[in-house]
């Protein structure tokens, strides 16, 4: 392994999705963006929807969608424990586009049985989806 490179693994409940030698990992954290260097300090925090964008070590790049989990940051080694991941090319953008606007409708629902907590974080992952999927096009 390079010295300008870490080790991360990328696990949900269900599979590992990655696991190798990267130059950089881009995710979202609970308090925002983080861009992960080698060298990186110690860390630990949990995950909002979003995506991981991973430079591997040949400079390719690879995206990752995770719904949340949390990611620890050792100095040799990072590890990101994801709720639900998939990859960018596996998400459905018809889908996404239709959970998104029932989570909206239910949003705007004056009903008193609605759990807005439930629906912000299905907005919240819909969203995230979508995003993710607008990042590879543009990729492509």
């Amino acid at each position: 392994m390079a010295l300008f490179t870490v080790n991360l693994d990328v696990v949900s409940a269900e599979e590992s999705l990655f696991s190798g030698s990267i130059k950089s990992l881009q995710i979202t954290g609970s308090e925002g963006e983080l861009g992960i260097l080698p060298g990186h300090a110690p860390l630990l925090t949990s995950l909002k929807p979003g995506m991981a964008l991973i430079t591997k070590s040949d400079g390719t790049e690879e995206v990752i969608y995770l719904s949340g989990g949390m990611l620890e940051v050792q100095p040799n080694q990072i590890i990101v424990l994801a709720d639900v991941a998939c990859r960018a090319d596996e998400l459905n953008e018809q889908a996404a586009l239709e959970a998104k606007k029932r989570a909206e409708e239910n949003m705007n629902a004056n009903s008193a049985d609605v759990d807005y907590a439930t629906v912000a974080a299905e907005l919240a992952r819909a969203v995230a989806q979508l995003r993710v999927i607008q990042v590879t096009k543009k990729k492509n």
